[in-house]
């Protein structure tokens, strides 16, 4: 028997969502199963640097007008507090219009749902997904509404809700951190230069949007508490403490939000009919901010394979290991990357620290190796 659809995508978030958009067409039935309202999202505060090219698929998605304005960023200052070594990016030496671009992470997922919503990208089911197996010629998803449980099939579920996989399925690793974000004023302007800076909790970035500096601050579970609970003016002083006066005096800030930091990978990336991608295949650390601009190339790379296969080939084993072998390094890349410096920088161990300097003045000594740096930050393994 025919299944209910082509692909049904498992979370409509804003990987899912582009993978919805990039997939929609006439030849195709697509389904998202998302629980949450278009608008839900809006009321998330995180700050989200996306690379250029992460703008290029959204261009290509017809989104990216959408999204303005969003803040470019022209170079990245990247230092470690109380220790020597500085390193700085520029987009004009890596021969980009811009290392990335700042947006709110409610505007971007409230873009991309309304988009599906206005552009047919599929039909959008009302529930939550409470259980998901595989098959030989389908999957099926289980999910409950109102009318009782009920379940579709699909030739290919591409999974892109990291809460929706077993937990049999996922490795956590938890960094013992947690990260507050907000806006603050700043009596300096930025001029569009990002900062990232290492102290022993964990790293500190400063991006710029619009004419504020959105904070991205790593440090443990209960300072992240205490930050998020005290005072204003005593919040910008612990700030200014940890970042220092190269943009002045910090002078308001907006809401505060934590969240708790851990690294999670899901094994079997692609399994009989089912395949994970976005959060659900890796949920990383936000140092150098290559989560969902890695979950963006995965439904790029995703849709793009899906295209190039006759309709009963899709979900296929064939079609899911040729997937798996694509992403692999870049996955592995950005996990290991992000990973390592994390571990590498969040501490105040003497001689690491010693290291750390003299690898971060190398690096800026060095423009072949910033280059490929700027390049896989930007594009992946493919950059």
């Amino acid at each position: 028997m025919k299944p209910d659809y082509d692909v049904l995508i498992v979370g409509g978030g804003p990987v899912g969502a582009a993978l919805a958009l990039a997939l929609r067409g006439p030849d195709l039935k697509i389904g998202i199963l998302e629980a949450r309202p278009p608008q839900a999202a809006r009321r998330d505060p995180r700050p989200i640097a996306l690379s250029h090219g992460s703008r290029l698929i959204l261009e290509r998605l017809g989104l990216w007008e959408k999204l303005q304005p969003a803040t470019p960023i022209e170079r990245i200052h990247v230092s470690q507090r109380g220790g020597f070594g500085r390193v700085e990016l520029d987009a004009r030496e890596a021969q980009l219009p811009a290392l990335g671009y700042v947006v709110d992470y409610g505007a971007l997922a409230v873009a991309l749902a309304q988009a599906l919503e206005a552009e047919g990208g599929g039909r959008v089911i009302r529930a939550t997904a409470s259980a998901l197996e595989g098959g030989v010629e389908a999957a099926i998803a289980r999910f409950d509404t109102t009318d009782g449980a009920q379940s579709v099939s699909a030739r290919l579920l591409a999974v892109a809700d990291g809460g929706t996989l077993s937990a049999a399925r996922t490795r956590t690793r938890d960094y013992g951190q947690a990260v507050v974000t907000t806006r603050v004023t700043c009596a300096i302007p930025h001029r569009n230069v990002a900062y990232e800076r290492f102290t022993a909790e964990g790293p500190l970035a400063l991006l710029p949007l619009g004419t504020d500096m959105a904070v991205v601050w790593t440090t443990t579970p209960q300072h992240a508490q205490e930050l998020c609970e005290m005072p204003e003016t005593l919040f910008l002083e612990r700030l200014q403490a940890a970042f220092g006066r190269r943009l002045g005096e910090f002078s308001r800030t907006g809401e505060r939000a934590r969240y708790p930091l851990a690294l999670r990978i899901t094994d079997r990336v692609a399994e009989p009919r089912v395949v994970a991608l976005g959060n659900a295949a890796q949920s990383l650390h936000p140092v150098a901010g290559q989560g969902l601009n890695l979950g963006l190339r995965d439904a790029w790379e995703l849709a793009g394979t899906v295209a190039s296969l006759d309709a009963g080939d899709i979900g296929g084993a064939a079609h899911l290991r040729a997937y798996a072998a694509r992403r692999r390094v870049d996955r592995g890349g950005g996990i290991i990357f992000t990973d390592a410096l994390v571990r590498l920088f969040s501490n105040d161990f003497a001689p690491l620290k010693l290291a750390r300097g003299l690898g971060l003045a190398a690096l800026g000594a060095a423009p072949p190796l910033k280059d490929f740096v700027v390049r896989r930050m930007t594009f992946g393994a493919r950059g």
